[in-house]
């Protein structure tokens, strides 16, 4: 009986992750709401900054929120945002209010992220919690995978890409309906949280500042690839529609899905040193291929081995962060959750650099420089590693 009412209090937890895969919806409403609103390459990268800039201005304040009023009602309040921002399109939907819906599904996708994580270790417990986030990152993965095929067959079959909107506020209302009549035990977990100016002191450590920039780096690779995949197949592939473009979104989450289960294999069996210099030399490769690449299969091949590549690099900094300052987890943890705004920044320096060279190749320029301080970040941050 006890394992059953853990496995239903457990179950509207991980949806949470589902809903959590969200944000990166933004990478092919680029491509839609570009068409749909005649933006240029610049407009368009600043969509995914209206997602990812709040990372940098929330996680610490939600830390010290969650510590007053609890890690379930953070999540619920998580899940309102993120339903308001998902039927603002329903309401009026130009580009101001794609804007704000996006800004909405920041919001809300930055306060679950800090939150759902801890909840979820109020009810697994030692060993089988680690196992429980890495199912839960799985079902992250999922989620980032259908979201081009949700646009792309709200768009063919039911006429228009915005129809995936009330869809995914109809699946986050059901999550939270559900977890708001879970019961979940916190009285165990109340914690001191750490204020902004504590976690901003530690970027005086250098190891640590350069790590933190690894983050903005990796998010931004992340978030870059993801808006860019679907808008080179558009430029470089003839006759190619924007559906079957965004379908290589996708491709690129398939890619990384995999590459997460296989990071988890080896780096039980190869050092986290070796595994981020190794992979990122292979991600250099891939990405430099890209400014030449003009057929979809190689696009599509060079965006995988990308993908793959890069999949596991956020928890191997991560890692080698806490490693270089393990007296003061709680704050680096805050710290390295900020760093997830690198998805606000890379994108917009993208679309600049692709209207000042006329074409994509800007944007793989932008992406190749984030890569290539990674490639820095794995030979030049020195940390006590296993």
């Amino acid at each position: 009986m006890k394992k059953e009412n853990s496995t239903m209090r457990i179950l509207p937890v991980m949806l949470g992750f589902f809903i959590m895969g969200f944000c990166d919806l933004v990478g092919i409403s680029v491509t839609y709401a570009k068409e749909q609103f005649s933006w240029s390459d610049s407009q368009a990268g600043f969509l995914p900054s209206m997602v990812f800039i709040w990372f940098f201005i929330l996680s610490v304040p939600t830390a010290i929120i969650m510590g007053k009023i609890g890690r379930k009602n953070t999540v619920l309040i998580s899940m309102l945002f993120t339903v308001l921002g998902m039927i603002a399109p329903l309401i009026s939907f130009d580009t101001y209010s794609c804007y704000i819906a996006f800004a909405l599904l920041g919001i809300g996708n930055t306060i679950l992220q800090v939150s759902l994580n801890p909840l979820l270790s109020n009810i697994i417990k030692g060993d089988k919690l680690t196992s429980s986030l890495t199912a839960g990152q799985f079902i992250k993965a999922i989620s980032s995978f259908v979201g081009p095929l949700v646009a792309g067959f709200c768009s063919l079959s039911l006429g228009n890409w915005t129809y995936m909107f009330p869809i995914y506020a109809l699946v986050t209302a059901i999550s939270a309906a559900w977890l708001l009549f879970t019961n979940i035990d916190e009285s165990k977990t109340i914690e001191k949280s750490s204020s902004l100016w504590e976690t901003l002191k530690l970027l005086g450590d250098t190891k640590v500042r350069l790590l933190f920039f690894g983050i903005l780096c990796v998010v931004g690779l992340d978030v870059g690839m993801n808006v860019l995949t679907p808008k080179l197949l558009v430029e470089r592939v003839l006759d190619i529609t924007k559906e079957s473009a965004g379908y290589g979104s996708s491709w690129y989450f398939a890619a990384r899905t995999l590459g997460t289960l296989a990071g988890a294999f080896l780096l039980a069996k190869v050092s986290e040193r070796k595994y981020f210099r190794v992979n990122m030399l292979i991600a250099f490769c891939g990405v430099a291929g890209l400014y030449f690449a003009n057929s979809q299969f190689l696009i599509l091949s060079l965006v995988c081995i990308v993908a793959f590549t890069s999949s596991s690099i956020f928890a191997v900094i991560y890692s080698m962060a806490l490693k270089a300052n393990p007296k003061h987890g709680n704050e680096i943890s805050g710290l390295m959750i900020t760093g997830v705004s690198g998805g606000a920044i890379v994108p917009p320096l993208m679309g600049i650099s692709a209207d000042s060279l006329g074409g994509q190749s800007g944007s793989v320029l932008i992406v190749m420089v984030c890569v290539i301080y990674l490639l820095y970040c794995s030979y030049g941050v020195k940390v006590d590693m296993k």
